[in-house]
């Protein structure tokens, strides 16, 4: 059996018991999706009917902007429609290959239902105590005048609070959904075109990308549109419009919050099960990856969906929200101080630029198709560069789309010229994504000398490449951190001298600026999930192919196309971390504004030569590090669990190794499970109640002491560092895991002793350190970051 196992002749697999279990136990679809489906064609065509008018009816009567933003998001959901279709009309491949996808599917939604079974219920204590500090908080002076009251504005707050999260989820759903049927589909399309895989990849994850963009967009012009209406905005008496995105702030919240435990969840999930099975099947057992012998093997398949795919989704979900939000705010303010006639160009300007994204992601996701050959087997075709295609084409047509935008809608007489100056900030941002793709790319992609160098170091020794790995990671902060800061002075810059500026003559444009450049970074975030979504379906379809023992040329085509994913995941990590590092500015920015708001005095600035104010830097960057170790232990004690059950059934069930016994697949998802819904729980309520906790404790003790912005100083410094402090620490847990993952991935194409060797191990033991840097804690920091800015607009009226 040894021998065979070093040849690689193993027994044909048809030999071999192929059955796998169904770890379903509860109805896993979500009650409306389940609701939905049982009605009647014709009821639900009519409740859509009457749904799609009544939002096209508050649309029409809240501005033309908003019509064709609701538009362009159901254009793009018929489209998503259409990807499905043609997704899940792909033949399913072998019976085996089925069985395994049902297992992966129904471990992944019985995981997804309760996780945010969990989620939901603290989501609505959240809101319960959100609703209590808004009714007996202080009213803004416009809110006084418009004659909002202490309950308006708490159920407006509560709302939005509670759509984000809802709206977040549904997002997390679509990734795994799609993602859970799309797999199977590849893998048996590598057996005939590693092209025509890649296209089925690609095409599901675009479906993910279109509904979660599109309901980002969509949500947020909703409840622009409603509150619109509802408050009789613009009306003698009334509140005014540059006022409105005030009341959005809680859907961000929502958004964020939902994400962060999603993340958390999904993330502890995917690398314990990952590290578990790696480290007993491939060190220990000197097994393949993905071997059906292995009893980690379907955990860690279900972890690539509820980690990689909805966790992602919602993530990308909540940046998309709070970077529409915080822009919004700062148009309307921008337009107030300058006395535009006109602001709504301004204020639903970040909504424009979004319904354009899914336009030209859309132009982008059809533009990679299959060969002519549908027989032609082409493994050593290289996806990346399939996918760099698109994705330039994508920035090509962004570009255009941009500068088509501004001129339309920033034109202001006051000044002419204003708008080519943010046309300028939107190229700056592209420009930083574009770069934020190229340098993780370089740093993680084997292609390139960071990675084999690392590879390298694992010839010397599971140290070596440890300290190589790290010491790549670190190296690695330099460029982005270059990057995004010429960016952030360059767009604030171009503002400043677009020619707007206040009654007093002095420039007002800067900070709108930066928020132009954030806008055009993200104006291309619809191909960008697309690619993310791509890796952990080639992730899953390699470990089909594997489980159901197909031919060589088969593994060859998946494991290239796992390689891709592996380089996408990383590229979308550095993407997501750029534009966290702009959007918080901007939160920050709103903060400041809603500060002054309350607090009636101007809160311009704050001096950290003041100890408390220095104390409250020091705890967001302590904040940072605490909620990273937290993560990384909770995967380490999470896998810990998993080693020692896959080591029992070896020990117990001897058989497995022969292909004579059949291994508990559904026990290792039952413990990765219960551990990462019990694990998440503390660092995720460390991020919650720490910004809430010190803006209380620091208000009581400048009431005392008699300076009552003190509270508020003290949380705007906390949330500067742990911005600055949380993008390093992203970007350094990001690249050095992902560059792991990918050193090990080219010494199993054969370099240095292939598979088996010395230095395989050596690399296998970087990987297995570097999974919860890059699927773990690194994602969490991105949400984090956003989550803390969006926590503090929200809860802004506690600290004064």
């Amino acid at each position: 059996m040894d021998d065979a196992m070093e040849t690689g002749n193993l027994t044909s697999y048809q030999d071999r018991p192929r059955t796998f279990p169904n770890m379903r136990s509860k109805p896993t679809t979500p009650l409306i999706f389940r609701v939905l489906m049982r009605m009647n064609v014709r009821l639900l065509s009519v409740l859509l009917f009457l749904g799609f008018g009544a939002i096209f009816y508050v649309g029409a009567s809240t501005s033309p902007i908003i019509v064709f933003v609701f538009s362009v998001c159901i254009v793009s959901f018929i489209i998503s429609i259409y990807l499905t279709k043609w997704v899940l009309a792909k033949d399913e491949g072998p019976p085996e290959m089925g069985q395994i996808s049902d297992a992966i599917r129904d471990g992944a939604e019985g995981f997804f239902r309760t996780q945010y079974g969990s989620i939901s219920k603290m989501a609505l204590f959240l809101a319960v105590v959100i609703f209590g500090i808004y009714m007996f908080r202080s009213l803004t002076p416009q809110q006084e005048a418009s004659g909002i009251g202490r309950l308006t504005s708490a159920s407006i707050t509560v709302f939005s609070f509670l759509l984000g999260a809802v709206c977040s989820g549904m997002a997390g759903y679509v990734g795994m959904w799609v993602s859970v049927r799309a797999n199977v589909r590849v893998s048996s399309a590598a057996r005939r075109s590693a092209r025509e895989a890649l296209q089925i990849a690609v095409r599901a994850g675009g479906f993910s990308a279109l509904v979660v963009v599109g309901m980002a967009v969509i949500g947020v012009a909703i409840l622009y549109a409603t509150f619109y209406v509802y408050l009789g905005v613009d009306t003698p008496g009334s509140m005014k419009v540059t006022e409105l995105p005030l009341l959005l702030v809680g859907y961000g919240f929502g958004a964020s919050f939902v994400a962060l435990f999603a993340q958390l969840g999904g993330g502890i999930f995917t690398k314990a099960a990952d590290v578990g099975a790696d480290l007993v099947g491939k060190v220990e057992q000197g097994i393949p990856e993905d071997d059906p012998r292995n009893p980690a093997v379907i955990a860690d398949l279900v972890g690539d969906n509820v980690g990689d795919c909805a966790a992602r989704g919602a993530d990308l979900f909540e940046s998309i929200a709070a970077e529409i939000i915080s822009a919004m705010i700062l148009g309307g303010t921008m337009a107030k101080k300058c006395k535009i006639e006109d602001p709504s160009g301004f204020i639903l300007f970040p909504l424009v630029i979004h319904s354009f994204d899914l336009i030209i992601s859309t132009v982008g996701i059809f533009s990679i198709r299959a060969t002519r050959d549908p027989t032609s087997l082409k493994p050593t075709e290289d996806p990346m560069a399939i996918l760099q295609k698109g994705y330039s084409i994508t920035i090509l047509l962004s570009l255009v789309s941009f500068t088509l935008s501004t001129r339309l809608m920033l034109y202001t007489d006051q000044a002419p010229s204003a708008w080519f100056n943010f046309a300028l900030c939107g190229l700056v941002g592209i420009t930083t994504a574009y770069l934020f793709v190229m340098i993780t790319q370089y740093y993680t992609d084997y292609k390139h000398e960071p990675v084999r160098k690392l590879a390298l170091s694992s010839s010397t020794g599971h140290g070596t490449n440890i300290i190589a790995g790290i010491s790549l990671g670190l190296e690695s902060t330099a460029l982005p951190v270059l990057v995004i800061s010429v960016a952030i002075v360059s767009a604030y810059w171009l503002g400043n001298t677009s020619g707007l500026v206040d009654e007093a003559g002095s420039p007002t444009g800067g900070l709108f600026g930066t928020a132009v450049a954030t806008m055009g970074m993200l104006s291309t975030a619809g191909f960008v999930l697309t690619m993310d979504m791509f890796g952990p379906i080639a992730d899953n379809a390699g470990g089909i192919v594997e489980m159901s023992q197909q031919d060589e040329s088969v593994r060859e085509i998946t494991d290239v196309l796992d390689a891709a994913g592996n380089t996408t995941k990383a590229t979308t990590k550095g993407f997501a971390i750029g534009s966290a590092a702009l959007a918080s500015f901007l939160l920050f920015s709103a903060y400041m504004d809603e500060v002054s708001s309350f607090a009636r005095v101007p809160f311009a600035q704050v001096d950290i030569a003041i100890p408390e104010v220095f104390v409250g830097g020091l705890l967001g960057s302590m904040l940072i590090f605490l909620f990273s170790a937290w993560a990384c232990a909770a995967v380490g004690r999470t896998a810990q669990e998993v080693v020692n059950e896959v080591r029992r059934q070896f020990i117990e069930r001897p058989g497995i190794m022969e292909y004579k016994d059949k291994p508990d697949y559904g026990r290792c998802v039952a413990i990765v499970a219960a551990a990462s819904l019990r694990e998440m729980i503390k660092p995720g309520a460390l991020a919650v109640i720490s910004p809430i906790a010190v803006g209380i404790v620091f208000r009581i003790l400048g009431y005392y002491t008699g300076h009552p912005l003190l509270g508020a100083k003290v949380v705007a410094s906390m949330l500067m560092f742990a911005t600055v402090s949380g993008i390093l620490m992203a970007l350094f847990l990001n690249t050095a895991g992902g560059a792991w993952d990918n050193a090990k991935k080219y010494i199993e194409t054969g370099a240095l002793g292939g598979k088996g060797s010395e230095s395989h191990k050596a690399a296998v033991t970087g990987d297995t350190v570097g999974d919860p840097f890059k699927d773990t804690a690194g994602p969490s920091l991105h949400v984090l970051i956003k989550m803390l800015a969006t926590i503090t607009l929200v809860m802004a009226p506690v600290f004064l």
